[in-house]
């Protein structure tokens, strides 16, 4: 067996644009469990969308974009639905960055033998596998960008957006999620960016300029957001997965408040997991507890708890193909960032 045996069946992604899920969560809200549950999610999204003073905040963690989701977001960023994105760095380097440079992630087995994937260069994400090839390739593009920038102290977000110039004239495959936050204006952070390709690379551009070399500052990645959250009149955060983002985006609300914006909490909350609470897991906690910690209102939160690949389709295309977000306008945080 060879490592093109095995990388055959690429993965599809959803477009939300040609499946109308509204009927299906209508009925839902009318169901009890999770059905109602991801009803009631639908209409809190809607309900931020609606809100003309909410700046919406999209997590990402766990591997949703490489499973099939990877469009969902880029159509959320196009169509205005999403201001602001707090990502880890696999979401958005080993998922979204490396399909921009015309690779793929592809059907595979959780039940195969990894001795044969490791043999044959092939990563395995469950029943998802890449070629280990093709993230090398990833690792020196990055480096590539850092080596071009130079010097200095950024912010993810920083680095994010010179690999958004770098896809805007070489990607081969464009519409990814980073080049249109780029070009629609959409900051995304990523405060724990070396936990991905983007750390291979990096580390390599270090190595070869020890002495002058490009450094990303998680710091400043959250003072960042925090000026952002202070801008916003009101906050809704929709959450995939937990993690670093959903905490970095949490804690925002208390960082502005020791900032002096009385106004800290988060509006609106969604939370999409299958992490249990019982331990402290969850990525700390339920979103009713994280009002405990001066985080979030406990008037329109919803915690469903449910794999992503099934909830997020159903609350995304029902809120595309309900229009609410037709009147909402591009924020591009990234230019008063940038002007700051």
């Amino acid at each position: 067996m060879k490592q093109n045996d095995l990388l055959t069946q690429e993965i599809e992604h959803i477009d939300i644009k040609k499946i109308d899920t509204r009927d299906l969560i209508d009925s839902m809200s009318k169901m009890s469990f999770t059905a109602r549950e991801t009803a009631r999610a639908t209409e809190i999204y809607q309900n931020m969308l609606k809100d003309k003073d909410c700046v919406n905040i999209l997590t990402l963690a766990g591997s949703s974009s490489a499973a099939g989701c990877m469009n969902i977001y880029t159509d959320l960023v196009e169509n205005n639905m999403i201001d602001v994105i707090v990502s880890t760095g696999a979401s958005i380097v080993d998922m979204d960055f490396f399909e921009a440079l015309g690779f793929k992630h592809y059907k595979g087995s959780q039940f195969i033998d990894d001795n044969i994937l490791y043999k044959n260069r092939v990563d395995r994400i469950y029943d998802t596998f890449i070629s280990e090839d093709d993230l090398q390739t990833c690792d020196e593009v990055i480096k590539e960008i850092a080596d071009s920038i130079g010097s200095g102290v950024l912010s993810s977000r920083e680095f994010i957006v010179k690999m958004g110039e770098y896809l805007s004239e070489k990607a081969v495959k464009h519409n990814s999620l980073i080049e249109t936050a780029y070009k629609k204006g959409v900051p995304i952070f990523c405060p724990a960016f070396s936990d991905s390709s983007a750390g291979f690379g990096l580390v390599m551009h270090q190595e070869k300029n020890k002495d002058n070399h490009v450094s990303i500052d998680s710091v400043k990645d959250f003072r960042e957001l925090t000026y952002i959250k202070i801008k916003a009149k009101e906050t809704g955060l929709f959450m995939v997965g937990g993690g670093v983002p959903k905490n970095f985006a949490q804690d925002t609300a208390v960082a502005a408040q020791l900032l002096g914006d009385e106004e800290g909490l988060h509006k609106y909350a969604i939370q999409l997991t299958v992490a249990d609470v019982r331990d402290g897991a969850c990525s700390s906690s339920t979103l009713k507890e994280a009002h405990s910690w001066g985080k979030v209102d406990t008037a329109q939160e919803q915690m469903v708890f449910s794999e992503a690949t099934l909830s997020l389709p159903l609350i995304a295309s029902a809120t595309y193909h309900s229009g609410v977000w037709k009147e909402r306008e591009e924020l591009r945080f990234n230019d008063f960032l940038f002007n700051r």
